[in-house]
């Protein structure tokens, strides 16, 4: 998945915190393999993240880190994160 989000003004700091703490409850989901916590500019922020199929997306997507992100987006973005389930071609 690649899930972009883009902070309010004044935010930009408790978005970044938010991410950080996000990687300690993803340790704890055998199903999502990579969890990327990027930073794209001042203001954007993205969520890049890999699982093994179709279950275990849906399950990181149920999860805690996505239920606290829904929680804090109205009060840390913009609008709604921009959630794009995408696939894999290829890798090295």
């Amino acid at each position: 998945m690649w899930v972009v989000l883009d902070a309010k003004a004044g935010k930009e700091e408790d978005v970044a915190q938010f991410l950080l703490g996000g990687r300690a409850i993803v340790q704890d989901e055998p199903a999502t393999i990579a969890w990327y916590a990027v930073r794209l500019s001042k203001t954007q922020f993205a969520i890049f993240d890999t699982f093994p199929d179709e279950a275990g997306r849906s399950a990181h997507l149920a999860g805690k880190v996505a239920a606290a992100l829904m929680a804090k987006a109205p009060e840390l973005l913009d609008h709604a994160p921009t959630i794009s389930k995408i696939d894999i071609m290829a890798t090295k």
